[in-house]
């Protein structure tokens, strides 16, 4: 079985050593295996369960919540419906982002239309008529 360096995850995961040592220190990482001498030796599930807890960091969740998750990952399946209900959870929250980004989005898009009409139009007072822009 192959194994990682905590470099070579680093890298490949597009994250710090530190920011792995962070982990393992916070109880994120207790299935990782080490040598003798302490050094962290990462297999192919480790690093599907590091994307995991990438995924859900980038949904906002904060890292003690995480480590609930990764706990009850270890628990085995007398605890599938609390995760099934954090995904859930992880889910409708993601779609309210998505909502809202949506709204900036299109912000910025008339933003940039009004800016490029007045340049087509050499003025801003092309616009003159519609409420005030900024």
């Amino acid at each position: 079985m192959k194994t990682y360096s905590i470099g070579e995850v680093a890298k490949e995961l597009n994250l710090t050593a530190y920011t792995l040592r962070y982990y393992d220190k916070e109880g994120l990482l207790p299935f990782v295996e080490r040598t003798d001498s302490g050094t962290r030796l990462f297999k192919e599930s480790d690093i599907d369960a590091l994307k995991v807890i990438e995924c859900l960091k980038s949904t906002g969740m904060p890292i003690k919540e995480i480590r609930h998750f990764i706990d009850w990952c270890s628990d085995g399946d007398d605890t599938l419906q609390q995760r099934y209900d954090m995904f859930l959870e992880r889910k409708a929250s993601v779609e309210q982002q998505m909502e809202e980004l949506q709204k900036t989005m299109e912000l910025i898009e008339h933003k940039c239309s009004y800016y490029k009409t007045a340049l087509d139009a050499g003025t801003e007072v092309i616009h003159k008529n519609n409420k005030i822009e900024i």
